[in-house]
C-alpha cells in the first residue's frame, strides 16, 4: 500500500534536512509502529505523508498503491484515503463539529463519485460511531476542538477516522496527553477499523500504546532513517533498554 524509497526531505523555510534516506514499506492490513527518540523525524514523516507544505522532498519518492503522491496536495491525498491524526489537534472557532464532519464526509463521497449522505443517514452514522468512542453528544454541538480536553480531541480525531474510512491511517503520537481510560477508548476505536485493506501507521514514543494497538512490525527511526526493524517484541526491548544500544549500532 505504501512504499517510501530513499526519501530525503528538509524544512522548506531554512533548508534543514530532517529525513535522510528513509525506506519503508507498509502492506494492506498491516499495523506498523514507528518509534524513536525526540528529533528523529517521526512527526516530520507524518506531515510529509499528508502533504504539508512546510517540508520539501529533495530526493526519493512516496508511492501509495503504486502511484507517486509527491505532486498531490493534502486534499487530493485525503480524497485518495490518506488520513493523519494530529499529535495536537487544533481548535477551529466558528466551525461546528457536526458541520465539519458532514462537509468532510460528503467531500470524500464526492471524490469517490458517490451521492451525498442525507441528513438522517449522516446523523445515524455519527451517533453510532460516537457511541462506540464514548463521546458525549454535547461535545458534537460545540465548535471543532474548542474547549475540548486532550482526551476529547483525540476521540474526535478517531471519530473522524471512523466516519471517513481512510485506507492509510497515520496516527502521530495519538497517546500524547491521554490518561489510561482515554487511551483504551481511543485504541479500541483504532482496532475496530482494522481490516485487510486498511493500513495503520502508529507513531509513538512509548510501548504503552502498543499494549492496546498491537503492531505487526516495529521500526526505529533515528536521524531521519529506519535503523532497525522487528516485530512487537522490539517495542518491549526499547521500553526495557531505551534507544542507546540501537543508536550506538547505527552510529
Amino acid at each position: 500500500m505504501l512504499e517510501i524509497k530513499n526519501l530525503h526531505a528538509r524544512i522548506a523555510e531554512d533548508g534543514t534536512e530532517i529525513i535522510r534516506g528513509l525506506n519503508l514499506t507498509v502492506q494492506p492490513g498491516e499495523i506498523c509502529a514507528i518509534m524513536g527518540p525526540n528529533g528523529s523525524g517521526k512527526s516530520t514523516l507524518s506531515y510529509i505523508l499528508s502533504g504539508r507544505d512546510d517540508y520539501e522532498v529533495t530526493e526519493g519518492d512516496i508511492l501509495y498503491n503504486g502511484e507517486s503522491i509527491l505532486d498531490l496536495n493534502p486534499a487530493e491525498r485525503a480524497a485518495k484515503g490518506i488520513f493523519l491524526a494530529f499529535q495536537y489537534p487544533v481548535e477551529i472557532p466558528g466551525v461546528a463539529t457536526m458541520q465539519f464532519l458532514k462537509v468532510a464526509m460528503n467531500e470524500q463521497r464526492k471524490a469517490r463519485g458517490e451521492a451525498e449522505l442525507t441528513t438522517p443517514e449522516f446523523i445515524r452514522r455519527v451517533k453510532d460511531a460516537s457511541a462506540k468512542l464514548q463521546i458525549n453528544p454535547d461535545m458534537l454541538k460545540r465548535p471543532l476542538n474548542v474547549g475540548f480536553s486532550g482526551g476529547e480531541k483525540k476521540r474526535a480525531e478517531i471519530l473522524q477516522m471512523a466516519l471517513l474510512e481512510p485506507k492509510l491511517c497515520v496516527l502521530d503520537e495519538t497517546d500524547s496527553g491521554l490518561d489510561i481510560d482515554a487511551l483504551k477508548i481511543v485504541a479500541d476505536g483504532v482496532n475496530a477499523l482494522k481490516s485487510p485493506d486498511r493500513a495503520v501507521i502508529v507513531i509513538t514514543h512509548y510501548q504503552r500504546l502498543l499494549d492496546y494497538i498491537v503492531p505487526d512490525t516495529v521500526h526505529v527511526l533515528y536521524k531521519g532513517q529506519i535503523v532497525k526493524t522487528g516485530d512487537k517484541s522490539l517495542a518491549l526491548e526499547l521500553e526495557a533498554n531505551g534507544y542507546a544500544d540501537i543508536i550506538g549500532e547505527a552510529a
